[in-house]
Protein backbone atom coordinates (compact mmCIF):
# COMPACT_ATOMS: atom_id res chain seq x y z
CA UNK A 1 0.00 0.00 0.00
CA UNK A 2 1.43 3.41 -1.01
CA UNK A 3 1.71 5.85 1.87
CA UNK A 4 0.83 9.48 1.09
CA UNK A 5 1.06 12.50 3.38
CA UNK A 6 0.10 15.99 2.18
CA UNK A 7 0.85 19.39 3.66
CA UNK A 8 -0.30 22.97 3.23
CA UNK A 9 2.35 25.70 3.33
CA UNK A 10 1.38 28.98 4.99
CA UNK A 11 3.47 32.11 4.49
CA UNK A 12 3.46 34.96 6.99
CA UNK A 13 2.51 38.32 5.49
CA UNK A 14 2.43 41.18 8.03
CA UNK A 15 1.91 38.65 10.82
CA UNK A 16 -1.00 36.91 9.05
CA UNK A 17 -0.50 33.43 7.60
CA UNK A 18 -1.87 32.89 4.09
CA UNK A 19 -2.11 29.66 2.09
CA UNK A 20 0.91 29.88 -0.22
CA UNK A 21 1.53 26.34 -1.46
CA UNK A 22 1.45 22.62 -0.86
CA UNK A 23 3.70 19.60 -0.60
CA UNK A 24 3.03 15.87 -0.90
CA UNK A 25 5.22 12.92 0.06
CA UNK A 26 4.50 9.44 -1.26
CA UNK A 27 6.26 6.20 -0.39
CA UNK A 28 6.08 3.09 -2.59
CA UNK A 29 7.72 -0.30 -2.17
CA UNK A 30 9.85 -1.08 -5.25
CA UNK A 31 12.98 -3.05 -6.20
CA UNK A 32 16.35 -1.53 -7.24
CA UNK A 33 19.30 -3.80 -8.06
CA UNK A 34 17.40 -6.76 -6.60
CA UNK A 35 16.98 -4.94 -3.30
CA UNK A 36 13.61 -3.86 -1.85
CA UNK A 37 13.48 -0.09 -1.49
CA UNK A 38 11.11 2.63 -0.40
CA UNK A 39 10.74 4.95 -3.39
CA UNK A 40 9.92 8.24 -1.70
CA UNK A 41 8.83 11.24 -3.77
CA UNK A 42 8.41 14.75 -2.44
CA UNK A 43 6.61 17.33 -4.59
CA UNK A 44 6.35 20.94 -3.48
CA UNK A 45 5.01 24.03 -5.21
CA UNK A 46 3.73 27.49 -4.50
CA UNK A 47 0.17 28.42 -5.45
CA UNK A 48 -0.01 30.26 -8.77
CA UNK A 49 -1.25 33.43 -7.02
CA UNK A 50 2.03 33.57 -5.04
CA UNK A 51 4.42 32.64 -7.85
CA UNK A 52 5.18 36.31 -8.45
CA UNK A 53 6.61 36.57 -4.91
CA UNK A 54 8.72 33.42 -4.95
CA UNK A 55 7.94 30.61 -7.40
CA UNK A 56 8.74 27.08 -6.23
CA UNK A 57 8.47 23.89 -8.28
CA UNK A 58 10.45 21.20 -6.48
CA UNK A 59 10.64 17.45 -6.87
CA UNK A 60 12.82 15.19 -4.75
CA UNK A 61 13.11 11.41 -5.04
CA UNK A 62 14.99 8.93 -2.88
CA UNK A 63 15.30 5.16 -3.17
CA UNK A 64 15.91 3.91 0.37
CA UNK A 65 17.09 0.38 1.20
CA UNK A 66 14.38 -1.09 3.43
CA UNK A 67 16.91 -3.11 5.45
CA UNK A 68 19.41 -0.33 6.25
CA UNK A 69 17.29 2.84 5.73
CA UNK A 70 20.22 4.11 3.62
CA UNK A 71 19.64 5.77 0.23
CA UNK A 72 20.77 3.98 -2.94
CA UNK A 73 19.70 6.71 -5.37
CA UNK A 74 18.69 10.37 -5.05
CA UNK A 75 17.16 12.71 -7.64
CA UNK A 76 16.67 16.44 -7.10
CA UNK A 77 14.89 18.65 -9.63
CA UNK A 78 14.26 22.11 -8.19
CA UNK A 79 13.18 25.54 -9.37
CA UNK A 80 13.23 28.02 -6.48
CA UNK A 81 12.84 31.69 -7.28
CA UNK A 82 14.49 31.18 -10.67
CA UNK A 83 17.30 29.02 -9.25
CA UNK A 84 17.21 25.72 -11.13
CA UNK A 85 19.13 22.55 -10.33
CA UNK A 86 18.95 18.92 -11.42
CA UNK A 87 20.96 16.23 -9.66
CA UNK A 88 21.08 12.46 -10.00
CA UNK A 89 23.17 10.68 -7.36
CA UNK A 90 23.89 6.97 -7.03
CA UNK A 91 25.30 5.77 -3.73
CA UNK A 92 27.82 2.93 -4.05
CA UNK A 93 27.64 1.36 -0.60
CA UNK A 94 30.54 -1.06 -1.08
CA UNK A 95 32.93 1.67 -2.29
CA UNK A 96 31.54 4.36 0.06
CA UNK A 97 31.10 6.79 -2.82
CA UNK A 98 28.40 9.03 -4.24
CA UNK A 99 28.36 9.18 -8.03
CA UNK A 100 26.96 12.58 -9.04
CA UNK A 101 26.66 14.61 -12.24
CA UNK A 102 29.97 16.32 -11.46
CA UNK A 103 32.03 13.28 -10.44
CA UNK A 104 32.62 10.67 -7.76
CA UNK A 105 32.79 11.72 -4.10
CA UNK A 106 33.82 9.83 -0.96
CA UNK A 107 31.08 9.51 1.64
CA UNK A 108 30.83 7.86 5.08
CA UNK A 109 29.50 4.28 5.32
CA UNK A 110 26.23 5.68 6.70
CA UNK A 111 25.05 8.75 4.81
CA UNK A 112 21.65 10.27 4.07
CA UNK A 113 20.19 12.49 1.38
CA UNK A 114 17.61 15.23 2.02
CA UNK A 115 14.62 12.89 1.72
CA UNK A 116 16.06 9.77 3.34
CA UNK A 117 17.06 11.90 6.35
CA UNK A 118 13.37 12.56 7.00
CA UNK A 119 12.61 8.85 6.97
CA UNK A 120 15.67 8.15 9.10
CA UNK A 121 14.20 10.61 11.65
CA UNK A 122 10.86 8.80 11.52
CA UNK A 123 12.60 5.59 12.63
CA UNK A 124 14.36 7.07 15.66
CA UNK A 125 13.41 5.45 18.98
CA UNK A 126 12.50 8.66 20.81
CA UNK A 127 11.53 6.76 23.96
CA UNK A 128 15.24 6.26 24.64
CA UNK A 129 15.98 10.00 24.47
CA UNK A 130 15.99 12.85 26.98
CA UNK A 131 15.21 16.48 26.06
CA UNK A 132 18.22 18.22 24.48
CA UNK A 133 19.71 14.91 23.28
CA UNK A 134 21.17 15.07 19.75
CA UNK A 135 20.92 12.35 17.11
CA UNK A 136 23.86 12.83 14.70
CA UNK A 137 23.87 11.83 11.04
CA UNK A 138 25.76 12.63 7.83
CA UNK A 139 24.14 14.07 4.72
CA UNK A 140 25.44 14.32 1.15
CA UNK A 141 24.19 17.47 -0.60
CA UNK A 142 25.64 19.62 -3.38
CA UNK A 143 28.67 17.32 -3.60
CA UNK A 144 29.60 17.81 0.04
CA UNK A 145 29.23 15.75 3.21
CA UNK A 146 27.66 17.64 6.12
CA UNK A 147 27.71 16.42 9.72
CA UNK A 148 24.27 17.29 11.05
CA UNK A 149 21.99 16.33 13.92
CA UNK A 150 18.42 16.33 15.13
CA UNK A 151 17.87 17.82 18.57
CA UNK A 152 15.06 16.24 20.60
CA UNK A 153 13.15 18.75 22.74
CA UNK A 154 10.52 16.55 24.43
CA UNK A 155 6.78 16.00 24.22
CA UNK A 156 4.11 18.63 23.53
CA UNK A 157 0.43 18.81 22.70
CA UNK A 158 -0.04 20.91 19.58
CA UNK A 159 -3.06 22.24 17.67
CA UNK A 160 -2.72 22.37 13.89
CA UNK A 161 -5.07 23.12 11.01
CA UNK A 162 -5.85 19.40 10.94
CA UNK A 163 -6.43 18.81 14.65
CA UNK A 164 -4.91 18.37 18.09
CA UNK A 165 -2.02 15.95 18.52
CA UNK A 166 0.26 14.44 21.11
CA UNK A 167 3.58 15.28 19.49
CA UNK A 168 7.35 15.02 19.79
CA UNK A 169 9.20 18.29 19.27
CA UNK A 170 12.50 18.29 17.38
CA UNK A 171 14.91 20.78 15.80
CA UNK A 172 16.99 19.64 12.81
CA UNK A 173 20.28 21.39 12.12
CA UNK A 174 19.82 22.83 8.61
CA UNK A 175 22.24 23.65 5.82
CA UNK A 176 21.83 27.18 4.48
CA UNK A 177 20.12 27.00 1.09
CA UNK A 178 17.98 28.97 -1.33
CA UNK A 179 14.86 28.89 0.88
CA UNK A 180 15.83 28.01 4.46
CA UNK A 181 18.48 29.65 6.59
CA UNK A 182 21.10 27.43 8.19
CA UNK A 183 21.17 26.55 11.89
CA UNK A 184 18.55 25.36 14.36
CA UNK A 185 15.77 27.80 13.48
CA UNK A 186 13.35 25.17 12.15
CA UNK A 187 11.03 23.43 14.64
CA UNK A 188 9.19 20.22 13.74
CA UNK A 189 6.42 18.42 15.62
CA UNK A 190 5.98 14.74 14.71
CA UNK A 191 3.23 12.40 15.88
CA UNK A 192 3.88 10.68 19.20
CA UNK A 193 3.03 7.26 17.79
CA UNK A 194 4.80 4.70 15.61
CA UNK A 195 4.34 6.80 12.43
CA UNK A 196 6.33 9.87 13.51
CA UNK A 197 4.88 11.90 10.63
CA UNK A 198 5.36 15.68 10.78
CA UNK A 199 2.16 17.52 11.66
CA UNK A 200 3.59 21.04 12.02
CA UNK A 201 6.78 22.71 10.80
CA UNK A 202 7.69 26.30 11.60
CA UNK A 203 10.70 28.09 10.20
CA UNK A 204 12.03 31.46 9.11
CA UNK A 205 12.94 31.51 5.43
CA UNK A 206 15.01 33.85 3.29
CA UNK A 207 11.96 36.14 2.97
CA UNK A 208 9.65 36.01 6.00
CA UNK A 209 8.63 32.76 7.63
CA UNK A 210 6.50 29.71 6.93
CA UNK A 211 4.25 27.33 8.80
CA UNK A 212 3.56 23.91 7.28
CA UNK A 213 0.69 21.69 8.51
CA UNK A 214 -0.17 18.10 7.65
CA UNK A 215 -3.64 18.21 6.09
CA UNK A 216 -4.25 14.67 4.79
CA UNK A 217 -2.83 11.17 4.86
CA UNK A 218 -3.58 7.69 3.63
CA UNK A 219 -2.14 4.21 4.10
CA UNK A 220 0.00 4.98 7.12
CA UNK A 221 1.78 1.89 8.39
CA UNK A 222 0.47 2.32 11.93
CA UNK A 223 -2.73 3.75 13.52
CA UNK A 224 -2.60 7.51 14.11
CA UNK A 225 -3.06 7.11 17.87
CA UNK A 226 -1.50 10.54 18.57
CA UNK A 227 -4.56 12.36 17.16
CA UNK A 228 -6.57 13.71 20.10
CA UNK A 229 -9.26 15.58 18.15
CA UNK A 230 -10.00 16.58 14.57
CA UNK A 231 -10.75 20.24 13.92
Amino acid sequence: MDEEVSFTVYYAVAGIYVNAGNATFTSKLEVVNNRPVYHVTGDGKTNSSYDWIYRVRDKYESYIDTATMQPLRFIRNVNEGGYKKYQHITFNKSAHTAVANEGVFKVPPCVQDVVSAMYYARNINFSQLKPEDKIPFSMFLDNEVFNLYIRYLGKETIKTKYGKFNALKIKPLLIKGTIFEGGEDMTVWVTDDANHIPVRVESPIVIGKVKIDMMSYRNLRHPLTSLIKRR
